[in-house]
């Protein structure tokens, strides 16, 4: 049996985006009065939509709510900081360029924002490599990762068999949410400690991009 389907997370395996949009969450949230580290923030809301993190500050004080238009100002913060401090992660066009080469269907599937996802991709010249029709958000299905229902979506809509995907993701979320899917899961390491990624279930671990295509082979 082969893949017939790899889908990417964005932000940390397409994107090199996790230690700034991190950093940027943690700095905005002590602003505001809810002090906040770059380790909190990758342990907390890493590879989660964006609701979690008024979530999170509602849980731990007593119901407090973020101030009106947070996403928007932070999302704003964020992509200023695209501008200049953004790029694209090692082996991530040359992954997709073999991708097309060997006419493997892949797909993007994110917590973030359709917004963020573009902006990324734009910024880090990646956005040729993803057509329109194959990029999702959980913008998408209103619930983000570990919930399956991102994965599913993007399988159901493109017509593949849960079972016959390949997901990149490089957070224990997305690999629970990978996981719950029916989906083989490999997690990519670069951020993440790799007993994480296997404690939520990863099929397989991965320290680099240009690992992809003979996980390809081996499902032959």
């Amino acid at each position: 049996m082969t893949y017939e389907l790899v889908i990417f997370d964005n932000d940390g395996v397409l994107v090199d985006s996790e230690p700034l949009s991190n950093r940027l969450l943690a700095e905005y949230l002590t602003e505001l009065g809810y002090p906040t580290t770059i380790e909190d923030s990758y342990r907390d809301f890493m590879g989660t939509a964006a609701h979690r993190v008024h979530d999170v500050i509602a849980e731990r004080y007593d119901g407090a709510r973020l101030p009106e238009g947070f996403d928007d100002a932070f999302h704003g913060r964020v992509f200023d900081a695209f501008a200049t401090g953004l790029a694209a992660v090692r082996g991530a066009e040359a992954l997709l360029k073999e991708l097309q080469r060997r006419s493997v269907p892949y797909c993007l599937a994110s917590s973030a924002h359709h917004s963020w996802i573009r902006a990324a991709l734009d910024t880090t010249g990646l956005r040729g490599h993803l057509a329109e029709e194959r990029i999702f958000s959980a913008q998408d299905v209103g619930v983000g990762k570990p919930a399956p229902d991102l994965f599913l979506h993007a399988a159901r809509t493109l017509g593949v068999d849960p079972a016959a995907c390949l997901v990149l993701e490089d957070s224990p979320n997305g690999v629970l949410a990978a996981r719950a899917a029916g989906m083989d899961v490999y997690g990519y390491t670069a951020l993440t400690d790799p007993a994480k990624l296997t404690a939520a279930g990863a099929t397989g671990l991965i320290a680099d991009l240009a690992e992809v295509p003979a996980l390809l082979d081996r499902r032959r």
